[in-house]
């Protein structure tokens, strides 16, 4: 019988194609890991500093800064030191690990994303009945199914990916773990790998998109029918359609990249894979910080005296 030698240890080989360019790319991500990081931590202190912003609309745009503060935390360190050191070599628990955690913080940001669009509907759909729709009781009665549907159906799909065998090759064409990048060097079938994991993507985040993109149907209909002030109505309302089309596009396009890639270069879906869970943690904070009103304002409030406090010469 021939002996098959069992791999448990991977080297993380993404953007390999760039040869010695490839440690450049410590530049850019560095900058997008700072950003991600200042941007979502000043947004998330406002946030909870801020009484006039402990409402619905405004806790769950916090909920968000954190998701997308968790989100460069295990994905990103890993690679800049891969970029930098080479440092490209990760144990199977260590991997298994790091895809349970990106891949439930991306569930978790779909499900914040959901709520956000149902807070708007509650607010403009059905304004007499904001706070009872949004009170902490229905709140939860809302989230804890969708967390545990995230819990489950994602350590459900890093289980089964723990109990392949790899025997093939131990090079994975990405920059962190993630499902379909390690699952394809298995040495035996992966049809029930790839089909949790399609079904997994259609309970989370098709179904997800569904619920977001009705629940701004009805906001659009209603708006038109009342004859209310579009611009005023739904200004908020655009500034979360920017944030959801930016994650969501990212999200299905790395995805479906996998699901695809002999039409595509193995760059161009580890690019996608790598943007995925970075870009839009650096730009959701920006863009709320730019498009609310009332947290830009206090954005500013805060620099304007953090720069005062620095330059205040000590008695």
């Amino acid at each position: 019988m021939e002996n098959i030698s069992l791999h448990k240890h991977f080297i993380l080989n993404g953007f390999n194609e760039l040869g010695a360019l490839r440690h450049f790319l410590f530049i850019p991500f560095l900058i997008m890991f700072v950003l991600s990081l200042s941007a979502n931590s000043m947004l998330l202190y406002v946030v909870i500093s801020q009484r006039s912003l402990h409402s619905p609309m405004y806790i769950l745009i916090g909920g968000l800064a954190i998701v997308d503060l968790c989100f460069p935390l295990v994905s990103v360190p890993n690679m800049l030191l891969s970029f930098l050191f080479d440092w490209k070599g990760i144990s199977l628990i260590g991997c298994l690990v790091q895809m349970h955690f990106i891949h439930l913080v991306g569930a978790f940001q779909s499900t914040v994303l959901v709520w956000m669009a149902l807070d708007r509907y509650f607010a403009i759909c059905t304004p007499l009945y904001y706070h009872k729709c949004m009170s902490l009781s229905r709140f939860l009665k809302f989230m804890i199914p969708l967390m545990v549907r995230n819990v489950l159906m994602i350590t459900l799909v890093v289980s089964l990916a723990g109990r392949l065998s790899f025997c093939s090759s131990n090079v994975i064409n990405h920059c962190f773990c993630e499902h379909m990048a390690l699952v394809e060097l298995a040495c035996g079938t992966i049809a029930i790998n790839n089909l949790v994991g399609l079904l997994t993507i259609c309970l989370i985040m098709v179904l997800d998109v569904i619920c977001i993109a009705v629940s701004y149907a009805l906001i659009f209909s209603s708006v038109v029918r009342s004859g209310r002030s579009s611009v005023r109505t739904l200004h908020t309302c655009t500034t979360h359609i920017v944030v959801i089309s930016i994650s969501v596009i990212l999200a299905l396009t790395a995805f479906l990249s996998y699901r695809f890639r002999n039409h595509l270069p193995p760059i161009v879906s580890v690019f996608f894979s790598t943007m995925y869970p970075l870009l839009p943690s650096c730009f959701n904070p920006i863009i709320y910080g730019i498009r609310t009103t009332k947290i830009r304002q206090h954005i500013l409030k805060t620099l304007t005296c953090c720069c005062f406090v620095k330059t205040v010469p000590h008695s």
